[in-house]
């Protein structure tokens, strides 16, 4: 399949010059043919999602920023049940062992989840899965599989553009409808990454192909269908990915910055063209960028980079510190989703292992002041603004700023 991939690569060249006056004249036009269900501008959100964020306490502050994985298959263990009822975390990753059984007991599980997460504060939790079709299928035999994103560049070149956009969206928009019914809101994709020599033997056929243009055309597909339902959408991995997989070790981009900015293209385009909830970082190494640390825990890649240079400001989600691109320098997970915190990431990842000593790491940082407070309530308003945006969060608690009694910041 790789070698197969390489000479796709290496051939494709001729057609991505003769598409590439195509896909300029409809990039974020396209989009526009799929018509998105109306949600609430992000402007309006901001000033409730800080007076909610100043109201929390410590405990339920550093919980927000979690997204952890559960222990539980129909029904969460009772250990699991006890750790959210103290540490009410502000999302839940779902994995294939969560999600491989009946439709309907699938929407049990997340419901019972969902439940005991807002019972304290009133906030529901991000319901959070990989979902992009090919070989990432976190669900079972009920939920229809998407075919990969690489699919669609196939189709584009043999039947046309429009066509494939056009297949994405009704495949997108069906698959949208099946897991935000089963109370997904959250999916961790889609792939924004252009695929490359460098990036093609971890990315294979989950990005869309080698063009820009056409990435983040089936890119705005993808996040558009989900927000029909209701869902979510954190384009990944920024910057991009090199020749490494993160899961076994370092990864790097020997790139200038100009390179990286053409690498990154997609990721800009979206962000300048539609609302774009989530952006989920890599552990990469890009030393034109930082030499010193990992995007996920750099603030010039994510602060200054992302934020300020791309003027994203929606959530910064860091992907998952125990990949051994991090723990393989000898950072602990409490470590990083500190220095994450500090660099400008919104969200960080963790287990049912260490959801406990992650979240005591934060409050034990906000506490010392090694991790302003108010630096985690920004974060944590980038949180809750989007909660709001897609009704995760009671009209009651918008209207009055206000969290359940006992919890509020101080009490």
């Amino acid at each position: 399949m790789l070698m197969h991939l390489r000479g796709i690569l290496k051939n494709c060249i001729a057609m991505t010059m003769r598409l590439r006056a195509a896909l300029l004249l409809i990039t974020f036009v396209c989009p526009a043919l799929f018509p998105q269900t109306p949600v609430i501008p992000k402007a309006d959100t901001f000033p409730q999602a800080a007076v909610i964020a100043a109201s929390l306490s410590d405990n339920d502050l550093a919980a927000q920023v979690l997204l952890t994985g559960i222990d539980g298959k129909i029904n969460l263990v009772p250990a699991m049940i006890s750790l959210l009822q103290k540490i009410p975390a502000g999302g839940i990753l779902l994995f294939k062992y969560n999600l491989d059984s009946s439709n309907a007991d699938v929407k049990k599980l997340l419901s019972q989840t969902a439940a005991i997460v807002s019972a304290r504060t009133g906030i529901r939790p991000f319901m959070a899965a990989d979902h992009e079709g090919g070989l990432v299928n976190r669900f079972g035999a009920g939920v229809q599989k998407l075919p990969s994103a690489y699919s669609f560049w196939e189709l584009a070149q043999s039947e046309g553009i429009f066509a494939a956009l056009s297949r994405a969206d009704f495949l997108y928009r069906q698959s949208a409808a099946e897991i935000g019914g089963l109370g997904i809101n959250m999916v961790l994709g889609p792939v924004a990454e252009i695929l490359n020599d460098d990036n093609s033997d971890f990315l294979g056929t989950r990005s869309y192909g080698p063009d820009a243009g056409f990435t983040a055309n089936a890119a705005s597909v993808f996040i558009h269908a989900m927000e029909t339902a209701g869902i979510a959408c954190v384009p990944k991995h920024f910057p991009s990915s090199g020749a490494g997989d993160p899961h076994l070790g370092s990864d790097f981009i020997a790139a200038d910055r100009p390179e990286l900015d053409r690498l990154t293209w997609p990721f800009a385009a979206l962000i300048k063209s539609i609302h774009v909830p989530a952006i989920m970082v890599s552990h990469v190494m890009v030393p034109a960028v930082d030499a010193v640390n990992n995007a996920s825990l750099s603030n010039e890649v994510i602060t200054v980079w992302l934020r300020k240079e791309l003027g994203f400001d929606g959530i910064v989600i860091a992907d998952d510190f125990s990949m051994k691109a991090v723990s393989d320098k000898g950072i602990s997970t409490e470590e990083a989703v500190v220095r994450a915190l500090n660099a400008g990431a919104d969200m960080v990842m963790c287990w049912p292992s260490n959801l406990a000593s992650v979240h005591a790491a934060i409050i034990a940082a906000v506490r010392s002041g090694s991790l302003p407070r108010a630096k985690l309530e920004v974060a944590v308003t980038r949180i809750l603004a989007e909660k709001i945006r897609y009704g995760l969060i009671g009209s009651e608690l918008i209207g009055s700023g206000l969290i359940g009694s006992g919890h509020i910041r101080g009490v």
